[in-house]
């Protein structure tokens, strides 16, 4: 949705939960829960099945980034971390150089800039 394309293979959100509670009471009279994890939650909406990533500010916009995609844009920033001696957090930690410092990722563009690229907009990620 946020790459703007016609059809969506599944809806990932990411959130920052001040209320668990209330989350799940929301997602249990959404659809079925099926998976009930502490920083995933899956449920069926509709027979559609969207993820919901627990962030927190420090992980957002890493976050935000890597479940925007594509798949091969993902690839191709941790290939390109990975030439540059650098580690792009899965879990949405960041950017981190050799000796394990975290170099970006307060935000998308911190990202771009630390691997040496241009920033792409989410509809530029394929």
């Amino acid at each position: 949705m946020r790459r703007k394309k016609r059809e969506v293979k599944d809806i990932d959100l990411v959130v920052i939960v001040h209320d668990w509670f209330g989350l799940n009471t929301a997602l249990q009279k959404l659809g079925k829960v099926v998976l009930d994890g502490p920083k995933l939650k899956r449920v069926l909406y509709k027979g559609e099945q969207i993820d919901m990533y627990a962030a927190t500010p420090k992980t957002w916009a890493t976050l935000l980034l890597i479940r925007t995609g594509s798949a091969d844009h993902n690839i191709r920033l941790c290939t390109i971390a990975r030439s540059k001696g650098m580690h792009l957090s899965a879990s949405g930690e960041g950017l981190f150089d050799q000796e394990g410092r975290r170099v970006a990722g307060d935000t998308e563009e911190s990202i771009y800039e630390a691997l040496g690229l241009e920033y792409e907009k989410p509809e530029e990620r394929d």
